[in-house]
């Protein structure tokens, strides 16, 4: 069974004009892009709708899957500004854990950094 992912373009745009016409300048470079990453919809999220408080952004972390070419992208920035595991982790508010289980899965990228 193939998976088919949500509409992203759809559902900020209508989210923009129905609920914060003020912020449409401000997405309009992220919405205008032909395909949406997990990185441009957590960016678009945190425009439209500000920091989320302390629990809000427990909960949400807890359900956030990230793709291949995510994963690609956030180690990549790990190299680009010489960020250590911890240093990347707190960044895109990941477990440490988890940039080490990535950079195992992905070993041509950490090795890359090195």
């Amino acid at each position: 069974m193939e998976r088919s992912n949500p509409d992203y373009h759809r559902i900020y745009n209508d989210i923009i004009n129905k609920k914060h016409p003020e912020k449409k300048e401000e997405c309009k470079a992220l919405l205008s892009k032909k395909e949406l990453s997990v990185l441009d919809i957590i960016e678009l999220n945190t425009k439209i709708f500000g920091l989320p408080d302390r629990s809000t952004e427990t909960f949400n972390q807890k359900h956030r899957s990230y793709d291949t070419s995510a994963i690609l992208k956030i180690l990549a920035h790990q190299k680009t500004n010489k960020l250590n595991n911890t240093e990347l982790a707190q960044h895109f508010k990941l477990s440490r854990n988890t940039v080490t289980k990535w950079k195992k899965l992905f070993p041509e990228k950490s090795r890359q950094q090195k």
